[in-house]
């Protein structure tokens, strides 16, 4: 058996732990759980850390489930959370359910004959069918008001200045969470609840519930919330989070991501977010502040983050089209990239718009006339003529040249550069 606990020291991963865990693990292989919220179809990079959990608990040897919240994604977690969630119905739940474990199965091996095979696990299938009355009578009456009262996530939303408090739904969400450690521990054999740090309470609801109820000891264990060193919200952009989802966030935006994470945030997050060992980190660390201009670090944390999600041909994909803006990219690479990733890597480039019906024409038309990559013809003519004008990646040496359909990318862009740096989009409008 690896020590699962000592892994996840020495990576920054461990917030707090209930006495005896640790002792528990080592007896032999053991079963746990992680609860994961099914608001929408699909997780993001905030939900990685305890995926991460649960992939270094299989590695060790142990048994993971992955307990998505059917029924209490119903209600929603007060824990950190000001307002009251919107309450999603039974179809749209099922949908997301799916996709997460689609998701989940890049991370965890749920098709092997192995003993410590992962589980998928929905509590709406023990919650459905359970009464409010039978609930109330059988679990409600092992835990006091006081009991619950005392939870920061409670304490927080009723000591707070928003007029709406805290409704009986969510004031309740903890009992249900408790009930569903209860459940896995009877029915799954799970002895371990693992989480973020804000999941403290509620886990340890759990827990006392099987005490109280069973009489029997079960287990907890919370890592830190990720947060980045200048105080931003971790997996946050100005677009909203990073989705492991390619069709919500690219796979070269994803990449890009944690290419530019800071030198501080990149020594924490290689630890939390690989499965490289220490010695290697280590290795890449002290490699890295050698020469930090170099990013090699960031490149490695990119790397591997990028390759486990998305796979390596993606990976190799978006580092060629990064290279679109900072390197010597062809022509070919160019028009190999797909729409999405197009605009991704120029987003934000100025862009114009030019009938279909115009082309074929000449450059200097093109970019002065039907567009304003240039202001003046003359211009224009003076910087083809000084090799500082590109088409798509190549140099216009010909200012006479005739620019056609065959110059479009995905059959509607024409990218223009004017020097080294400046980019412009001209869209093909049909």
């Amino acid at each position: 058996m690896k020590n699962f606990v000592e892994e996840l020291k020495w990576r920054g991963m461990v917030q707090e732990i209930m006495p005896g865990t640790e002792e528990k693990l080592m007896e032999g292989p053991t079963a746990a759980y992680v609860g994961i919220d099914p608001t929408a179809d699909s997780l993001h990079i905030g939900h990685m850390v305890s995926i991460m959990i649960l992939k270094h608990f299989q590695n060790c040897g142990h048994k993971p489930f992955a307990l998505v919240g059917g029924a209490t994604g119903m209600i929603g977690d007060p824990s950190m959370k000001s307002q009251e969630r919107n309450l999603l119905d039974e179809q749209t739940l099922n949908h997301n359910v799916t996709c997460i474990k689609a998701q989940l199965s890049k991370f965890l091996d749920f098709e092997s004959d192995a003993d410590n095979r992962a589980e998928l696990v929905n509590n709406y299938d023990w919650m459905k069918g359970y009464s409010f009355l039978d609930f109330t009578r059988d679990i409600g009456k092992h835990i006091t008001v006081n009991y619950m009262m005392s939870k920061d996530s409670v304490k927080k939303r009723l000591s707070s200045e928003s007029r709406e408090g805290m409704s009986f739904t969510e004031f309740t969400y903890q009992l249900l969470q408790g009930y569903d450690f209860l459940w896995l521990y009877e029915n799954k054999g799970c002895t371990l609840q693992m989480g973020g740090a804000d999941q403290w309470g509620n886990i340890t609801t759990g827990s006392e519930l099987i005490r109280r109820i069973l009489g029997k000891e079960a287990y907890a264990l919370t890592c830190p919330l990720i947060t980045k060193a200048d105080g931003g919200k971790f997996g946050k952009t100005e677009k909203g989070n990073i989705w492991l989802d390619p069709e919500r966030t690219s796979p070269y935006q994803f990449y890009q991501f944690w290419l530019n994470v800071s030198d501080t945030d990149a020594e924490k997050y290689i630890r939390i977010f690989t499965m490289l060992g220490k010695e290697e980190i280590d290795s890449a660390i002290a490699t890295h502040q050698q020469a930090p201009h170099e990013r090699s670090l960031q490149k490695l944390l990119a790397k591997e983050v990028t390759t486990m999600v998305h796979g390596a041909q993606e990976y190799e994909k978006a580092v060629s089209a990064s290279q679109m803006l900072f390197g010597n990219a062809t022509s070919e690479a160019l028009k190999s990239l797909d729409e999405k990733t197009f605009l991704a890597v120029f987003d934000g480039v100025p862009t114009f718009e030019v009938e279909d019906s115009k082309f074929p024409m000449g450059i200097i038309d093109l970019l002065a006339a039907e567009s304003k990559v240039f202001p003046s013809k003359g211009e224009c003519r003076k910087m083809i003529q000084a090799a500082g004008v590109s088409i798509n990646k190549e140099k216009v040496t010909d200012a006479n040249a005739t620019i056609g359909c065959e110059s479009y990318i995905n059959g509607k862009y024409i990218l223009a550069q004017k020097g080294k740096k400046n980019y412009f989009i001209i869209k093909i409008v049909k």
